[in-house]
């Protein structure tokens, strides 16, 4: 039964514990000895027994999830009853497997496929293609940041933007996958994406880059 004394986070509480739940979800929980299934799922009750969060109800982790602004968390209820969270994607754990996480992408893909970047990274990546550094996958948006549709996958921050062919790079072997808040991942071959697979790269203002 939801505990009606329950309030929604102030806004600083509200991006700890979003910082914190993410480090648990993508990266901290082997390590933090939480028990996570290959498709990325924690027990709820196992997150709230943690000390930080030992003042967090349930109906305020369920704020915390539906008032992502990425849509990062999903909160899903067993058939037993028993209450579990994920992070959507972005995870560096091993335990995680793709197939079991997302859908893998089939298909062509009818909306732009993007990777954002800095202008100062943008040197390297053009030489030698995108990595994906620490984590098991390389993100990208299906869409610029201004559109209001994309929620995740780029940062808004980015500087350039790369245009991928997904139809080349899955013609030669490299596997994407679509996660529950619109964002296609691949592990690339060996960690990257080369040059190749660009189809273009632009500027903010829209200017097309040298590739």
């Amino acid at each position: 039964m939801p505990d009606t004394n329950s309030r929604p986070l102030d806004p600083k509480e509200e991006i700890r514990l979003s910082k914190l739940l993410s480090y648990l979800l993508r990266h901290g929980a082997v390590k933090e000895k939480l028990n996570i299934s290959s498709d990325g799922f924690v027990a709820v009750n196992d997150i709230l027994a943690r000390p930080k969060f030992k003042h967090v109800t349930f109906e305020q982790m369920q704020y915390l999830v539906d008032h992502s602004d990425k849509k990062r968390y999903e909160l899903v209820q067993t058939p037993a009853g028993e209450w579990l969270v994920r992070a959507s994607q972005g995870h560096s754990l091993k335990a995680i497997q793709p197939d079991d996480l997302m859908e893998k992408v089939t298909g062509p893909v009818d909306t732009p496929v993007i990777h954002g970047t800095t202008l100062q990274a943008w040197d390297q990546i053009k030489q030698q293609g995108i990595s994906k550094m620490g984590r098991n996958h390389i993100h990208f948006a299906v869409g610029l940041p201004n559109d209001p549709n994309v929620k995740s996958g780029i940062r808004k921050s980015s500087q350039v933007f790369i245009y991928i062919d997904v139809d080349k790079a899955r013609q030669d072997g490299i596997v994407f996958y679509r996660s529950k808040n619109n964002v296609i991942l691949s592990e690339g071959i060996q960690g990257i994406i080369a040059p190749r697979y660009f189809k273009q790269a632009t500027d903010r203002e829209n200017h097309r880059l040298d590739l």
